[in-house]
């Protein structure tokens, strides 16, 4: 089948379908030359082929269609949001092997969670799902519990909501709400955020002087930790999938 044949589904598409990655990452491994058709190198972006009658293959390995899953996960600390560390630390993906997931499944993240953060993510097979969850006119909530060193002023939660200039960026909260403070713990904030740059609550926090001695996803959207219903992982339904990106499907 030839690139300019109008049967069959981009490539990209095929690949993101199947798991590989987002419709960007795929874009990505095509034109690296790193995807072979029938045993040749394709590395146009306006390929199509058509997977029941020919033979994808990534980096040597088949390609093949599999059912879209996507989980509701808490990460603990400790865990790395990717599917291989060098180094050998635990990684996302193998830990949510271990609480349940399919281990056949190519899973990725959906956003990410710093090493040393914890709570909600999703995990997903569905590359159109990663990419239309990443869309910029997308504007998912994300709401965090941040353990602190000490008490935030007013000053400070309004500069949060006002916005922080940090490193060239500007690190803003939709809403900061201070939580009542309990004898003997360190106080907390709950932020949300409509958009999420690199460890950018930990940056918006020193920037206004104070430290984060803990960091918690609390909630995704409408999907909050009771949705995990007291497991560490679990799959969602179709349904939910809707909530929490309300499309046409």
């Amino acid at each position: 089948m030839t690139p300019e044949s109008p049967a069959g589904i981009r490539l990209q598409k095929f690949l993101a379908a199947a798991g590989v990655g987002s419709r960007r990452h795929c874009e990505e491994l095509i034109v690296a030359g790193r995807v072979r058709v029938d045993g040749a190198v394709v590395a146009q972006l306006g390929a199509r082929v058509d997977p029941d009658r020919q033979k994808v293959e990534l980096d040597g390995q088949t390609v093949r269609a599999e059912p879209h899953r996507t989980y509701l996960a808490d990460k603990p600390r400790g865990v790395l949001c990717t599917s291989h560390d060098p180094e050998g630390r635990p990684t996302i993906v193998e830990w949510a092997a271990q609480m349940g997931a399919d281990p056949r499944l190519r899973l990725y993240t959906i956003g990410r969670l710093d090493y040393d953060s914890e709570g909600l993510i999703l995990l997903t097979n569905d590359g159109a799902l990663a990419q239309e969850f990443a869309h910029p006119s997308r504007h998912v909530e994300k709401e965090y519990r941040a353990w602190i060193d000490r008490l935030a002023g007013r000053e400070q939660i309004a500069a949060m909501l006002a916005g922080v200039e940090e490193n060239g960026e500007c690190l803003r909260a939709l809403a900061v709400v201070p939580e009542a403070a309990r004898p003997g713990r360190p106080p907390t904030l709950r932020i949300v955020l409509g958009e999420g740059r690199n460890r950018h609550v930990r940056r918006m926090l020193e920037a206004i002087g104070l430290r984060t001695k803990r960091l918690r996803r609390i909630r995704i959207g409408p999907l909050t930790e009771a949705d995990l219903r007291g497991r560490p992982l679990r799959e969602l339904a179709p349904a939910e999938l809707d909530r929490l990106l309300p499309r046409d499907r």
